[in-house]
């Protein structure tokens, strides 16, 4: 017996099913977010960029300007994605409010949600005690305020037309209770909690809701982690930050490399695609094996 390829094989590739899909990724102009954003556009996305960094508004210039180019050499030509740059700190709610008004007069609603935006305390936590209290308002009013400030924004559009997905980037200290940057680690610990609670609130209209947790990524956000860390130590002690990370990595990854923006991104993509449509209100890390669950 013969197998026809062509016609057993229907529905096996890993068709995504996102071209056209309208999506906003914050903290775009750098790392996972950016990785991200150029996925979904690889996809066939109509992506907007939010980032408090300016560098956004060029980023997207330069994604735009490679898309063209990538569309006019390609079968599908005279398709073409939609790709915005704006300048929005997710820390201030009434531009997040007039960001959201604007996205959602050009496109009524968007269809996807990539929140990546985050901050450290740029300060070596271990022990807690070398933080001040003051230490801790940044981190928290970025990462969870600035979360919360997102969700309302774009929530209630996806709500009434019954679709959406939202995926929130976490963290494996997040879980881990790391000491390394206890604000950071709390902060992430409250990404992941309220996003089981919209997975659960939003349920009921078809919007799913998941967090992605990198381990090891390099990232400025690791790079800060590893200049606080210098600051505390003697001079003669301390390494460059290659040899600090790497140190890391051999005693807590199984894999034992460095995860990539990508790595984090492919994750982040899948599971805001119709392929992940019975996933919601997990917690997925993409670690290396650095946290495992049983």
């Amino acid at each position: 017996m013969v197998w026809d390829f062509e016609k057993e094989s229907e529905g096996w590739i890993m068709d995504l099913r996102l071209k056209g899909k309208r999506c906003l990724v914050t903290g775009a102009a750098s790392g996972i977010g950016l990785a991200t954003a150029k996925m979904l556009i690889a996809e066939g996305c109509h992506v907007v960029l939010w980032d408090r960094n300016e560098e956004v508004l060029e980023v997207a210039a330069r994604l735009r300007a490679g898309t063209q180019v990538a569309n006019t050499e390609s079968a599908n030509t005279g398709w073409k994605v939609d790709i915005r740059g704006e300048t929005v700190d997710v820390a201030d709610e009434r531009q997040v409010q007039q960001a959201g008004k604007s996205l959602h007069e050009r496109w009524d609603a968007v269809e996807h949600l990539v929140h990546c935006a985050a901050v450290g305390s740029r300060r070596f936590g271990f022990p807690f005690t070398n933080l001040k209290p003051e230490d801790w308002v940044l981190p928290m009013h970025v990462n969870v305020m600035g979360m919360v400030y997102v969700a309302h924004a774009i929530a209630p559009r996806m709500m009434a037309a019954k679709t959406g997905t939202m995926v929130f980037v976490g963290s494996v200290a997040g879980q881990i209770g790391s000491q390394t940057d206890p604000p950071y680690s709390a902060s992430k610990a409250a990404t992941i909690n309220f996003s089981q609670c919209l997975a659960k609130d939003l349920a009921p209209y078809a919007v799913r809701v998941n967090t992605v947790c990198p381990g090891m990524v390099q990232t400025n956000l690791s790079r800060n982690v590893w200049e606080s860390w210098c600051e505390t130590v003697p001079h003669a002690e301390r390494i460059s930050y290659e040899q600090w990370a790497q140190s890391k990595i051999d005693s807590v990854v199984p894999l034992k490399r460095w995860q990539t923006s990508e790595d984090v991104a492919a994750m982040i993509v899948f599971l805001s695609s119709d392929r992940a449509a019975q996933v919601t209100g997990q917690t997925i890390n993409v670690d290396g094996g650095y946290v495992m669950h049983w």
